[in-house]
């Protein structure tokens, strides 16, 4: 997206800083509805996979069990739109921060990263109930929500903050792109089998000119995605910090590294050819020669609930299969 656009993002694509908050009353939006006796949230909407199969009935099941427990219900427009749920009220992203409190994710991780990236400047609290395949922050089995969820609209849960990244593409002096990633900024080179060089600083600081297939700078939460595959480290979320992993280096020394999260990192495009930037992978720049790719720290959150005693060992140990085999 252009500089000056906002950093609204996409809905689609992978995916684990954390304070929890256990039993605490989130607060309304600002034309909310009151909750009825027992429910934290009187106004939920449900943001669907629509094109997975079995959306609609799941989407249509989840709607049906929250207006039981007292709930009104929307849809996001795209999930309405694809499912033809029109019996729900189908809400943008504005009309979801103005009235909303809570926002169901039902999905894998990608639908999570498109919608989180949107909500997060609003601070309305998303649940992720998996019908992807791993389902890092995307944590409620389909199969069991509604044990879950009641628990949850009543109240009852923890609260887990995840860091976000503001990236900028800056030519020749001026911001041409900017977006936000939860996951990861990926610097990649082209379809052309040869490495690209990129110069990399931190804070101001030169740190090295890497010859690589490209370099990913991920947060905790993207830790376990692209660059868990590539070789870099683990982050647990309540780490503030960025790990910035090269993608099958020149230099074998080259190694990931943990920064802090209020570091500034510049990557400059030095060589190489047909470069790209992706966020999330559900955004896109074409980058050419002296372009610099600047990222830094959000100033906004994505606000996770989840169910009471919600361990990121639990979901390491069930996502990763650890514990498995002889």
């Amino acid at each position: 997206m252009l500089c000056g656009q906002g950093f609204a993002g996409a809905r689609r694509g992978h995916g684990l800083c954390c304070n929890f908050c256990m039993n605490l009353p989130l607060p309304a939006g600002p034309t909310a509805l009151s909750a009825p006796a027992g429910l934290a949230f009187a106004h939920v909407v449900i943001v669907g996979k629509y094109h997975a199969p079995g959306s609609r009935k799941a989407v249509d099941d989840i709607a049906h069990f929250l207006h039981d427990q007292g709930c009104d219900v929307s849809l996001e427009r795209e999930t309405a739109l694809n499912t033809g749920l029109t019996q729900y009220p189908a809400l943008d992203v504005p009309a979801i921060a103005s009235t909303c409190q809570l926002a169901l994710v039902v999905g894998g991780d990608g639908t999570m990263l498109g919608i989180g990236r949107q909500l997060a400047r609003h601070g309305v609290p998303l649940v992720g109930i998996n019908q992807g395949r791993l389902g890092f922050i995307t944590d409620i089995p389909l199969g069991s929500f509604r044990d879950t969820l009641g628990p949850i609209l009543r109240g009852a849960y923890d609260e887990d903050r995840r860091a976000l990244m503001a990236a900028s593409v800056w030519r020749d002096g001026h911001c041409v792109f900017e977006a936000t990633a939860l996951n990861d900024v990926v610097v990649n080179r082209g379809g052309a089998a040869s490495m690209i060089e990129l110069r990399v600083e931190v804070d101001g600081h030169f740190v090295a000119n890497q010859r690589a297939d490209g370099l990913i700078i991920a947060t905790s939460t993207g830790s376990t995605a692209y660059a868990l595959s590539a070789g870099g480290p683990l982050l647990h979320p309540a780490i503030g910090g960025w790990v910035m992993v090269p993608i099958a280096p020149h230099t074998l020394s080259n190694r990931p590294i943990v920064l802090p999260s209020d570091s500034e990192i510049a990557v400059e495009i030095v060589s190489g050819k047909d470069a790209s930037a992706n966020f999330d992978m559900q955004s896109l720049t074409s980058l050419l020669h002296g372009d610099r790719i600047v990222v830094r720290r959000s100033a906004h959150t994505l606000r996770l609930l989840h169910p009471v005693g919600w361990s990121y060992f639990d979901t390491l140990r069930k996502k990763l299969h650890w514990n498995e085999g002889g």
